[in-house]
């Protein structure tokens, strides 16, 4: 079986940035990001997942590691806004041309503003959807940055933050 030629991979090769197709069974339904890392064989610290925003008409997609969650404070933060939603998944496909679960970083109909978690900073090579789901695409999380013009920012929760919210 050939590996078939997403947006996302298409962009990579125009670019001659060096990756790896990660291919995974995904009948089962298990497309979640721990799964996801599960299945090809990566630390979940190493496999990052795509999650899109907005603050009015203005996109924003932020990649974070799949066993973390979103902190929108420092999402909104990073971004300049005072204050973001996660995109409706209705919208979802409409404005990046992706679905749930195969939603990529890369390639999306147009160039949104986008953030990496700074862990990913300190990594040699991170996993992202390849824009399809059952497709990963590994590669130096510079090279993305640098491809989706993307700023590596804190943007996950703490888990003393976390605790934080019952005690306000």
């Amino acid at each position: 079986m050939s590996t078939p030629k997403t947006n996302a991979l298409r962009m990579l090769d125009k670019h001659k940035i060096a990756h790896t197709v990660l291919e995974y069974d995904h009948e089962d339904g298990q497309i979640h990001g721990t799964a996801v890392a599960v299945k090809v064989g990566r630390p979940p610290e190493t496999v990052f997942k795509t999650l899109v925003a907005h603050s009015g008409n203005r996109l924003l997609v932020y990649v974070i590691p799949v066993g973390e969650e979103l902190d929108l404070k420092k999402a909104a933060r990073a971004a300049g806004e005072k204050k973001i939603e996660m995109l409706p998944m209705k919208e979802l496909q409409p404005m990046t041309g992706y679905i749930r679960g195969g939603c990529s970083p890369v390639g999306m109909k147009k160039l949104f503003p986008t953030f990496i978690d700074k862990s990913a900073e300190t990594l040699e090579r991170i996993a992202v959807s390849a824009g399809q789901v059952g497709l990963q695409m590994e590669l130096a999380p510079k090279e993305l940055a640098g491809l989706v013009r993307a700023s590596f920012v804190e943007l996950v929760k703490e888990a003393s933050e976390q605790e934080q919210v019952w005690e306000e």
